[in-house]
């Protein structure tokens, strides 16, 4: 006999008499748990003091969308469009592309659906679009950076946004943006395309916002500068801690660095998000980290907008928020960002939300 313990991510094989009892109960409270959860599905996402935030769903295919639904997602908050293009034999086409995101934005019903432009390079590649081959994949050819150079492949995907927008609630954002002359171009070419279709008579929203991952640090020492220019910011901590720390969590010797809660990383976090604020702007966050327990009570008191996750831990997500109160979580997030450790913030917040 095997017992599974998928929350602590713990298995146990011939487990005691006294295991198999100890996990039956958890079970149960866990079940218990879900249904109380589940009751949170069509609420809205608000603090204990009243402040309003939006939980989304990370998606990667149109069929998500179901489970964003039934989790209650208020928004996608990212879209991987790069399985469009790894689940195909060739580059899609406009009109594949098309189909895929007027699916994705009806299936929201009016609420926001973030698409991430074409994110291939580092550890994702097509077979037929060879890459060269390079000795840092990760900081090589990947990302914006191919698309800002195979344009026909970006105009391709833009087009076919364009056009979805038409049908919901449509965001765009591009990946990997290093320099403001990166965002700078990558939205001209947007504003061509979208100008080349209304010429053509295709109809095309009048509402896109156009906004950046902020996913590498030298992007979020200039995060002033860049949010002139884009209507929102969404963070990618699985990068930008990997870039910040510069560690590769999928190396067993060096993982131990790959720390969410380091003050160093939270004083990113709360650069990005206020210089967003500064300009009226926006700030989401759809790497692991947004739905992560412990790191919540600290986003939320840093005054992050949109929190974007795996469906399934949204409304557990809901539920902590309803018990957090933003002025002591601001005193919680003060207190953290002056830290030294890691381990000091994860005690801060145990104490917090005690």
């Amino acid at each position: 006999m095997v017992i599974i313990d998928g929350i602590e991510g713990d298995a146990l094989v011939n487990p005691s008499d006294e295991e198999l009892a100890s996990y039956k109960a958890k079970a149960e409270e866990f079940a218990a748990q879900k249904a109380e959860w589940k009751l949170l599905k069509d609420a809205k996402s608000v603090t204990a003091d009243g402040k309003e935030v939006i939980l989304g769903a990370n998606i990667g295919t149109p069929e998500d969308v179901e489970g964003a639904n039934d989790n209650g997602a208020e928004a996608v908050g990212l879209f991987r469009s790069e399985f469009l293009y790894m689940n195909s034999a060739e580059l899609p086409t406009e009109e594949e592309q098309f189909q895929a995101y007027k699916k994705a934005v009806e299936g929201m019903n009016g609420k926001q659906v973030v698409v991430r432009t074409m994110d291939i390079g580092g550890d994702k590649n097509l077979p037929y679009l060879p890459l060269p081959e390079e000795e840092n994949p990760f900081l090589g050819y990947r990302a914006i950076r191919i698309s800002l150079d195979r344009q026909d492949i970006f105009r391709t995907q833009l087009r076919a946004l364009l056009r979805a927008s038409n049908y919901g609630r449509l965001a765009i954002m591009f990946p990997m943006i290093a320099t403001v002359s990166e965002f700078k171009q990558a939205k001209a070419i947007f504003e061509e395309e979208k100008a080349k279709l209304v010429a053509e008579g295709v109809a095309v929203s009048d509402d896109i916002e156009v906004g950046m991952m902020m996913e590498i640090p030298a992007a979020a020492m200039i995060a002033d500068k860049l949010a002139k220019y884009a209507d929102f910011f969404s963070i990618g901590t699985n990068d930008l801690i990997g870039y910040s720390m510069a560690a590769d969590r999928g190396n067993e010797r060096v993982s131990y660095l790959y720390q969410p809660y380091n003050p160093s990383i939270l004083r990113i976090i709360k650069r990005v998000i206020d210089a967003s604020h500064a300009e009226g702007k926006w700030t989401g966050m759809c790497g692991e980290m947004a739905g992560d327990q412990t790191a919540v009570p600290l986003l939320a008191g840093m005054g992050l907008d949109e929190f974007s996750m795996s469906a399934t831990s949204i409304l557990k997500t809901r539920s902590l928020m309803k018990k957090l109160d933003t002025t002591k979580m601001k005193e919680l997030a003060d207190k953290a960002l002056d830290s030294e450790t890691s381990e000091e913030v994860e005690a801060l917040v145990a104490e917090y939300t005690k």
